[in-house]
């Protein structure tokens, strides 16, 4: 029987290849508004990063998000975001 394989994806935090179901996307819509899509299938260009904290203050610092979409992003949109990341590990 042959083995369903698991899609990786690379977090853009600590750069680590993970199954894509462990990863929060973060997507970049057309209108150029960055959000996480934590259902994962919103439109737009991709990004994925761990349920951490950690790991998206490092994607912040280094600006691994900002190269992945080829955009500046607003810091507002990275509180929001580390907000909700904060409010998905709490329920």
């Amino acid at each position: 029987m042959k083995e369903k394989r698991i899609p990786l994806r690379k977090c853009v935090g600590c750069g680590q290849m993970k199954p894509k179901a462990e990863l929060i996307r973060v997507v970049r819509d057309n209108a150029g508004g960055v959000s996480l899509d934590p259902s994962g299938k919103k439109p737009g260009r991709g990004a994925y990063v761990c349920h951490s904290i950690d790991c998206l203050k490092q994607a912040r610092k280094a600006r691994r998000l900002e190269k992945a979409f080829s955009c500046q992003i607003p810091a507002p949109v990275y509180e929001r975001m580390e907000e909700e990341l904060q409010a998905s590990d709490g329920g």
